[in-house]
């Protein structure tokens, strides 16, 4: 047989040789590093027999994700080893190579980090045994026989739900088996350098109605320098984590007697979320032409049986009363569309009426789950710019790209444009049960999405499944520190929902004709997008979204009076200003007004007074030397006025 490797050569063998084997007889190094391999373009393997002319790409940790894969796969069955022999009750659940790591999941009670540091030393131990990882398949029967035995209930679940015709294979090393269909490295001596980050609560197959299992994650490298660099990286972030550096910077808190999911914003987060709101409303109504509404927090169910929540979405409600027992039952508002609809239809509206383009500052409820709970960027109660654009089916593309203008230039200005991904959310055919509309209407609508797209040169790709369940949408996507992506702004086209609230204009041959509706966002849910800010920036938020912009540092007390009438002007003007009078010298003045990550500093004393100038510092230039209070006043006016977010120049 012949075998042609990545780079075009050909190996010719007489006899059926397998993956290692041929990398092996390539080099001896090669097969040392080999974790996986490719014959025609599937990956397989190690120990997979080749006996036919082929393709085959060896995969290693360093030249692949592949590679990477199968080796932190072996590292989850060396951590599911290490948890067996020290928590024999532990039940095994799944365990996965992830990007930049893996995890396993057990049926056991919580860990904290004490535990973790068990588990890593008994790991050691496995490695050092160095068993060897041995394949073998059972039939069904025999497979279920197997883990019953083991007492693994999870995994006698996993082999009942695979196809009549799966292969059910495991690996055996040592003491321990596992159902798994790899690829796995040939021995546990191989995994070099590994890590226990953390563990984390976890449903069952992610169903929040099935139990919470105990989450371990992971990461593993071939040598100690590239673990160690990961490592010094997730501190990092770990330092950025919106969660950590919120609350350090006392933008919000959480509260256990409040309750999950509802966070409390501090003073200084709430100037934050105002200075975006504030901007948002004046942008929306003063330059694209929105009219603002206000509606109500909550209504009776029959409001949402009417839109199709009831149906839809009533999971994801906090319903107030019980329809067997209660006269009328209320729920809290997951999204506003409903009560902005009865707001148009307050009138007869013609043709020449549209569009009309309702915004509103909404206040939303959703009942998430609490292991989806996380800072600021999963919540229970939140608030968005929400806005519904009604409109005649002519007027829809150019609608929705205008909505996809104003969410460029939203991003822009925040500095974020460059962080985000564009998806397409279409339907999923498969589950036409969760959608309201004939599947023509959704092909066509998701159509003309695509072609806007398109049209607009921006990349994007196509999620089955993700659309609402009366329209196909876009959603503009961010990860967190971590990795983890969250929608930060959708815009939805929904050509059936006038239909069911009997929406209509008259158009211009007196006829009555149903409109069509955009649901949109242009910076999405404030609090989400305050998290997301302050990963981005560390907390060094662009001058015109700080809370605090000028921090005045008289030298001593004596520069009180002249520190308080440059505050006054500051104020004036509608700069964000404090005093610091404290009896404390200058330096440490500075070191903490750094720490607060205030933009501008002025320094104060005898020289300044009698000139009329301040001294600045700034988080940009640093030692800015003196200026005039008057040029300072207008420079920071200017930078806060055009939303500049400028360079930081100097190491703070």
């Amino acid at each position: 047989m012949i075998i042609t490797l990545k780079d075009g050569s050909k190996k010719e063998y007489e006899s059926p040789m397998s993956v290692l084997e041929i990398a092996s007889d390539i080099s001896a190094g090669l097969g040392r590093m080999a974790c996986a391999g490719e014959v025609d373009g599937e990956v397989v393997d190690l120990r997979t027999v080749i006996e036919k002319d082929c393709e085959l790409n060896i995969l290693t940790f360093d030249n692949s994700e592949e590679g990477k894969a199968a080796f932190r796969h072996t590292a989850s069955h060396v951590l599911a080893q290490a948890v067996k022999r020290l928590y024999p009750d532990a039940k095994c659940a799944i365990g996965p190579s992830i990007e930049n790591g893996f995890y396993y999941d057990f049926d056991m009670p919580s860990l904290n980090r004490e535990d973790l540091d068990k588990i890593e030393k008994e790991m050691k131990k496995v490695i050092k045994e160095n068993h060897k990882l041995e394949y073998f398949t059972l039939p069904r029967e025999e497979a279920i026989k197997l883990m019953k035995e083991k007492d693994e209930p999870y995994k006698v679940e996993l082999i009942e739900d695979l196809p009549e015709d799966a292969i059910i294979s495991f690996y055996k090393q040592g003491d321990f088996t596992d159902l798994c269909a790899g690829p796995h490295l040939m021995s546990t001596k191989a995994i070099k350098a590994f890590k226990l980050i953390s563990s984390s609560g976890a449903y069952w197959r992610g169903n929040e109605k099935n139990k919470m299992l105990t989450r371990i994650y992971g990461t593993a490298y071939t040598k100690k320098a590239d673990l160690e660099e990961r490592l010094a990286y997730l501190e990092n972030i770990k330092n950025r984590d919106h969660n950590k550096l919120g609350r350090e910077m006392e933008l919000f808190t959480t509260v256990d007697v409040i309750g999950q999911g509802l966070p409390l914003l501090m003073p200084k987060g709430q100037k934050i979320i105002q200075t975006m709101q504030r901007w948002i409303e004046d942008l929306e109504d003063n330059e694209w032409g929105y009219v603002r509404t206000k509606t109500p927090l909550m209504a009776k169910s029959d409001l949402y049986k009417l839109s199709g929540h009831w149906d839809h979405y009533k999971d994801g409600m906090f319903v107030l009363g019980d329809e067997e027992k209660d006269k009328e039952v209320m729920a809290l508002r997951p999204m506003t569309c409903p009560f902005q609809y009865f707001v148009y239809k307050n009138s007869q509206k013609s043709y020449r009426d549209l569009p009309i383009r309702y915004g509103e500052t909404s206040t939303l409820f959703r009942n998430e789950d609490s292991g989806e709970m996380h800072g600021l960027t999963r919540v229970r109660q939140f608030t968005i710019s929400e806005g519904h654009l009604i409109v005649r089916p002519d007027q829809m593309v150019e609608e929705f790209k205008g909505c996809m203008a104003l969410a460029k230039h939203c991003l822009t200005t925040l500095g974020l444009e460059e962080d985000v991904t564009y998806h397409l959310s279409k339907w999923d055919p498969d589950n036409k049960e969760k959608y309201i509309g004939e599947p023509e209407v959704w092909e066509e609508t998701q159509q003309h999405i695509r072609n806007i797209l398109t049209e607009l040169d921006i990349d994007f790709v196509e999620d089955v499944g993700e659309a609402a369940f009366y329209g196909p949408k876009v959603d503009i996507n961010a990860k967190n520190v971590y990795g983890k992506e969250d929608t930060m702004i959708t815009i939805q086209w929904d050509a059936l929902l006038a239909e069911q609230f009997d929406m209509y204009y008259i158009d211009q041959n007196g006829d009555k004709v149903r409109p069509y509706i955009i649901h949109r966002t242009s910076i999405g849910c404030y609090e989400r997008t305050l998290a997301w800010l302050i990963e981005k920036y560390e907390g060094l938020f662009p001058t015109w979204l700080c809370p605090e912009q000028v921090r005045i540092l008289p030298i001593s007390e004596k520069y009180m009076d002249y520190a308080k009438k440059v505050e006054k002007e500051c104020k004036a003007n509608g700069i964000q200003v404090t005093v610091d009078g404290r009896s404390e010298k200058i330096g440490y003045k500075i070191r903490e007004a750094r720490l607060n990550k205030v933009p501008y500093m002025l320094v104060v004393g005898a020289k300044e007074e009698e000139e009329g100038k301040v001294s600045v510092r700034s988080r940009y230039l640093g030692d800015e030397g003196a200026k005039d209070l008057q040029v300072f006043i207008d420079d920071i006016c200017k930078e806060i006025r055009t939303k500049e977010i400028r360079k930081i120049e100097v190491e703070n």
